[in-house]
C-alpha cells in the first residue's frame, strides 16, 4: 500500500501538488474550501501511516479523541471554577502521552521508541494542545469548538515537525480568506520557499549528511584517550546536515500551508548570524523556542515575582534560564546528551545575560563596531557548533560505544 512520509520525495510533492490545485483556486476567486481542505489533511495523514505504519494511525486517532476529551473538558469547567490544582492536572493529562512516549523509548535502548501511545508528530501536537489549555486558563480563549479544534491539532502541513502555530491565529486564517492580492504574494513566497526548501533538503543536506557520516567515521577510526581532532568536524558537519535538513522541511510546512490560505509562523530566521545566544534562539527552531519562552519561562518568573520566594530578579532570571532549557533537553529524550545539550544552553544564556549587563554597564570602555559584531558571529557560531556535537549524541556511542543512556 502507498505510504507517504512529509516532504521526503518528488513522489510526495507530485500528489502534495495536485491535491492543492483546488483549494488555490477556491482561494484566488476569494472562497475557502473548508470541506475539501479537511479532506485533504485525513488523505495525506491517512497515507502518512498507513501500511508499515498503521499503529501510529491508531495512535494518532486514540491521542486525538484523549486530547479533545482532556481540552474540552478542561473548557467547561473553566466556565465555572479556576482552580490552580485542576489547570495543573489538566495539563498533566494533556502531557500523559508524550511522557509515556519518552518513559518507553528511555526503557528500550534509551531511545523514544513508537508503542501504542506514539505517532509521527506527537510533541508538536501536545505543545499546541497545552498552549490551549494555558490560553484557556488565562481566558483568552472561552469556548471549544470542535471542528476548529482538530483542524488546528492536526493540520497537515506541519503535524509531523512544526512549525507550532497558535490556535487564536491559526482560526484567524481559517475562518477567513485573503484578498487576491494579498492571496497572490503568498503563493509567490510558497514558490519561493518550495525552492529554497528543495535546495536545502535535497542538495545541501545530502552533501552535508554524506560528509557528517563520513567525518563520524574517522572520529571513531583515529580516537586516542577518549579524543580525536575529527571531533570538531563532526560538530560543523551534523551542525549544518542539521540545520539543512530542518529548515528544509519547515520551508516546505510553511509553503504548503500559504498555498493553502494559511500564514503559518517561520521557523529560522538566519540563525547563524545570530549575534549572542539569546539572539540565536530568537532565529533557531523559533515557534518552539518561544512556546517555552512564553509558557514556561515567562510564567515561571511571573510566579517567583508574584510570590516573592525570590526577590533578586536577576536569580529569578538565571534560575528560569537553566529550568527552561533542561525541560527543552527533556523534551527531546530521556538521555544524557539531550539533558547536558539543555543545562549548557541554560548556563549559556546566563553568562549571555551577565555579558549583556556588563556591557551596558561599561558601553563607553568597550569598543562596538563591524569587526566587534563579526567577532561575536564567529564565537557565537562556534559555542552553537559545539551544543550541537552534544546534541547529536555521537559522544554517547564515541566514549561509551552507545551503551550510556
Amino acid at each position: 500500500m502507498l505510504n507517504l512520509q512529509p516532504y521526503a520525495d518528488p513522489t510526495y510533492f507530485v500528489y502534495l501538488l495536485i491535491a492543492l490545485v483546488p483549494l488555490a483556486i477556491g482561494l484566488y476567486f476569494g472562497k475557502r474550501f473548508n470541506w475539501y481542505e479537511v479532506l485533504v489533511s485525513v488523505l495525506f495523514l491517512f497515507l502518512m501511516l498507513d501500511g508499515k505504519d498503521y499503529k501510529q494511525g491508531f495512535a494518532l486517532i486514540g491521542y486525538a479523541i484523549w486530547q479533545v476529551l482532556v481540552v474540552a473538558g478542561y473548557t467547561a469547567y473553566r466556565k465555572r471554577a479556576n482552580a490552580s490544582w485542576v489547570f495543573y492536572l489538566t495539563s498533566l493529562l494533556s502531557l500523559l502521552p508524550l511522557i509515556l512516549h519518552h518513559i518507553i523509548g528511555f526503557l528500550v535502548h534509551g531511545q523514544p521508541g513508537l508503542s501504542l501511545v506514539s505517532f509521527i508528530g506527537l510533541s508538536y501536537v501536545t505543545f499546541r494542545s497545552v498552549s490551549l489549555i494555558i490560553e484557556t486558563r488565562d481566558g483568552s480563549i472561552k469556548d471549544f469548538n470542535l471542528m476548529h479544534f482538530l483542524r488546528f491539532m492536526l493540520f497537515m502541513p506541519t503535524i509531523s515537525s512544526g512549525p507550532i502555530d497558535r490556535y487564536k491565529r491559526f482560526t484567524a486564517d481559517i475562518t477567513s480568506v485573503p484578498d487576491r492580492e494579498k492571496y497572490i504574494g503568498m503563493l509567490e513566497k510558497a514558490v519561493k520557499y518550495f525552492f529554497l526548501g528543495f535546495l536545502y533538503q535535497f542538495i545541501l543536506d545530502h552533501y552535508f549528511s554524506m560528509a557528517n557520516t563520513y567525518v563520524q567515521n574517522q572520529a571513531l577510526n583515529h580516537a586516542h584517550n577518549g579524543f580525536s581532532w575529527w571531533l570538531f568536524a563532526v560538530a560543523y558537519m551534523y551542525g549544518l546536515h542539521l540545520f539543512f535538513n530542518f529548515a528544509g522541511y519547515s520551508l516546505f510546512a510553511v509553503a504548503t500551508s500559504y498555498v493553502m490560505g494559511i500564514e503559518a509562523p517561520m521557523n529560522f530566521k538566519q540563525p547563524f548570524r545570530a549575534h549572542n545566544l539569546k539572539d540565536f534562539w530568537n532565529r533557531w527552531h523559533i515557534t518552539l523556542s518561544f512556546w517555552f519562552r512564553d509558557y514556561i519561562f515567562m510564567r515561571f518568573v511571573f510566579m517567583m515575582m508574584k510570590k516573592k520566594v525570590i526577590k533578586n530578579r536577576i536569580t529569578i532570571s538565571n534560575i528560569a534560564y537553566v529550568l527552561n532549557m533542561f525541560i527543552m533537553g527533556l523534551w527531546h529524550g530521556l538521555t544524557w546528551y539531550y539533558i547536558v545539550y539543555g543545562l549548557f544552553h541554560g548556563v549559556g544564556l546566563m553568562v549571555n545575560d551577565m555579558w549583556l549587563r556588563f556591557k551596558k554597564k561599561h558601553r563607553d570602555k568597550i569598543p562596538h563596531n563591524k569587526f566587534t559584531e563579526w567577532f561575536a558571529v564567529f564565537l557565537t557560531f562556534n559555542v552553537v557548533m559545539f551544543s550541537f556535537l552534544i546534541f547529536c549524541g555521537f559522544l554517547n556511542k564515541f566514549w561509551f560505544n552507545g551503551s550510556m543512556q
